[in-house]
């Protein structure tokens, strides 16, 4: 099953940055609000780079000065389970998931 996280990001601005598993690698948006429980609440996330599967176990800091520096925490994480096609979704920017578990 593939995986999904979330890190609180202390940056230069907190922020979270979600991550999906998907073609092996971490394909990752960042988000300024906190995530909602509630699937009606619309957050924005901005698309970033994708980051290597090790990543996803990464909390710690980043050294200043660095791309990125700042705390990171692991906020939640576990297995995902798309619905529908996750290529489309991914293409339009509308991937449908449900949450499987923790792992």
């Amino acid at each position: 099953m593939p995986r999904f996280v979330v890190h609180e990001h202390h940056a230069t601005h907190l922020h979270w940055d979600f991550r999906l598993e998907y073609a092996g690698v971490l394909k990752s948006w960042a988000a300024p609000k906190v995530p909602s429980m509630n699937p009606a609440d619309k957050r924005l996330a901005i698309q970033v780079e994708d980051h290597t599967l090790e990543y996803g176990n990464f909390a710690g800091v980043i050294p200043e000065g660095e791309y990125g520096g700042g705390e990171v925490i692991i906020w939640d994480k576990g297995i995902y389970e798309p619905e529908g096609d996750m290529e489309e979704g991914l293409r339009k920017g509308t991937c449908h998931l449900s949450s499987m578990g923790r792992d």
